[in-house]
């Protein structure tokens, strides 16, 4: 079995060296710079909308909290339909993500479950002994104190929706895209403390939290930590209906407790649908066909317009005094080389010498190794391009200015 696996891994890796990264590997922490989770969420940073990728993360660690807890009952001795009788009555009548955990049949499930939660553990579980496993967070400085809530609503819309494809998380967000400011750190905890059994009042603190830190409109809660998320209408929740101060007992609270494990289950596939979909084909251009951050970019080009100033300005007063030898002029290569690589570099968000080096910029002047071989291939051959084209441009922009007569006025 060991020798399958490992012949599996090995063709896996084999077939990543002529392919971009999927979304899902992203996800599960299998890629590496510059196109890991580490570089997507400073992608989005970037464009603020982060807080998707951070709600993504948190609910993703809700799910496991409560796969762990059905996997802790199993392993009492006891049984889910023993131990909550409501979480099984909901999940055998309307399906649920853990369906394989609490014992049900695999055609109780949701359809969707495939698509990311199971595929994101199954590729965990191979890679669990890689570096940047589960065990890692993908930002220094998380925050993993829970959001203290000030009151308990009464209702909740139904998890068991069909979310609609869409990508207007990213255009509707209300936020402003960000150049500059890339210092606050992710707030999603990517591992789950394990001091103590889990019980059902962390379950609910955690949805609680989930809830009034991306659901809850931003108007309802007076807190930096609220960071309201896009939803489409048909999957916006608009209260909560428990407190993790009391545990439930009455018989209607009960009811609403089974919804718990699956209640953000179909926002976040809406999520991960729009990133998929949006965002991540745009980091894919950019950092696997390219190596400059936006700002980085900005700055070569005005750099570029002030060197290919000075290059022009020296040219002409070398052809209107008619200096001699003639042959001074092609001294000229030295400037016009420096504009010509800037302007090309900011057009192509690509630095050739940095990718030589084997470098890609993460944040505006501070780069990381290329370390995935497909974009580290596919840089490669862009840079040779933009080496081409540049040195092109150089040695005609001499020979022109070489050949012109010079004229002293």
């Amino acid at each position: 079995m060991d020798d399958e696996q490992q012949r599996q891994q090995e063709d896996w890796l084999n077939s990543r060296k002529n392919r971009l990264p999927s979304f899902t590997e992203v996800l599960s922490r299998r890629t590496r710079p510059p196109v890991d989770l580490f570089m997507f969420y400073l992608f989005l940073q970037r464009e603020g909308a982060e807080d998707i990728l951070d709600f993504w993360l948190d609910v993703q660690q809700h799910e496991n909290l409560c796969r762990a807890y059905f996997k802790d009952v199993r392993k009492s001795g006891r049984t889910i339909k023993d131990d909550w009788p409501q979480y099984w009555e909901y999940a055998r009548r309307r399906g649920s993500i853990y369906g394989t955990v609490v014992g049900l049949q695999p055609n109780a499930t949701k359809r969707s479950t495939t698509s990311t939660s199971e595929m994101l553990n199954d590729q965990e579980k191979s890679a669990g002994d890689e570096k940047r496993g589960g065990q890692r967070s993908i930002t220094p400085g998380i925050d993993k104190e829970h959001f203290a809530t000030a009151s308990s609503p009464t209702a909740v819309n139904s998890p068991d929706l069909d979310p609609p494809r869409s990508t207007t998380p990213f255009s509707l967000s209300g936020r402003t895209p960000t150049l500059f400011n890339l210092r606050r750190a992710s707030r999603a905890p990517t591992v789950i403390p394990r001091s103590a059994a889990i019980t059902r009042i962390d379950l609910i603190e955690s949805a609680e939290r989930i809830f009034f830190r991306y659901l809850s409109p931003s108007g309802t809660v007076n807190s930096p930590e609220n960071h309201e998320i896009y939803l489409p209408p048909a999957l916006r929740i608009h209260s909560f209906p428990l407190s993790s101060t009391q545990e439930p007992k009455s018989q209607s609270d009960l009811n609403l407790m089974a919804h718990i494990p699956d209640m953000f289950h179909a926002q976040k596939e809406y999520c991960f649908r729009a990133m998929e979909q949006d965002a991540f084909p745009r980091f894919l251009r950019s950092k696997a066909f390219g190596n400059l951050t936006p700002v980085s970019a900005l700055v070569r080009l005005v750099v570029g317009l002030i060197v290919l100033w000075i290059a022009l300005a020296t040219a002409f007063s070398l052809i209107f005094l008619d200096v001699q030898p003639k042959s001074k002029r092609f001294f000229l290569f030295i400037p016009f080389a420096f504009a010509i690589l800037f302007l090309i570099s900011h057009q192509y968000e690509l630095d050739p010498i940095l990718v030589f080096l084997g470098q890609s910029e993460s944040t505006p002047f501070r780069t990381l190794t290329i370390r995935e071989p497909y974009v580290r291939k596919l840089l490669l051959g862009r840079a040779i391009w933009v080496t081409t084209l540049v040195a092109i441009c150089v040695v005609a922009l001499t020979l022109i200015f070489w050949a012109v007569p010079g004229h002293r006025l």
